[in-house]
């Protein structure tokens, strides 16, 4: 397995930790909610299942922006090469590994610190396209492309 290869695996597989988290949490809320109801009346039983749809919401809204950075990650092809930065690129600028890919945390894998960029982020933004010794400022710091593959 290349080292791409192994950073899009454990990006899919910290996605699909929290899509596990938020369904777990989701339910835990619909089944508390399901035995509120059969065992309580009045205002505070109201204003408490009224907070846990809430929460509920709130949860289900995060969920589905997991579900929409796991569609993005199911769309890379971890084994093409790129010659221009692209979407699944993994660019090297300035010493750091930047996976264009959608905004998660960084990860280590081999000793080797990786940054996952979204291509609309302002860095993701002015690398996307650009190759090999492409140079630019962002926010007054200089930056060099030096690998993408």
């Amino acid at each position: 397995m290349t080292f791409k290869q192994q950073i899009l695996l454990r990006y899919k597989e910290l996605i699909q930790d929290r899509i596990d988290v938020f369904q777990d949490m989701i339910s835990g809320l619909t089944i508390d909610a399901q035995n509120d109801a059969k065992g309580s009346a009045g205002d505070k039983h109201e204003t408490a299942l009224s907070m846990m749809h809430l929460e509920q919401e709130k949860l289900n809204h995060k969920l589905k922006e997991i579900l929409e950075q796991k569609v993005v990650l199911e769309k890379i092809d971890a084994a093409a090469r790129h010659q221009k930065v692209a979407l699944g690129s993994l660019v090297q600028a300035n010493g750091m590994l930047l996976f264009i890919s959608v905004a998660l945390p960084k990860i280590t894998i081999d000793s080797k610190t990786v940054f996952a960029l979204s291509p609309q982020s302002p860095l993701g933004s002015k690398l996307m396209g650009n190759s090999i010794g492409f140079e630019f400022d962002m926010n007054g710091k200089p930056y060099l492309i030096e690998t993408v593959e």
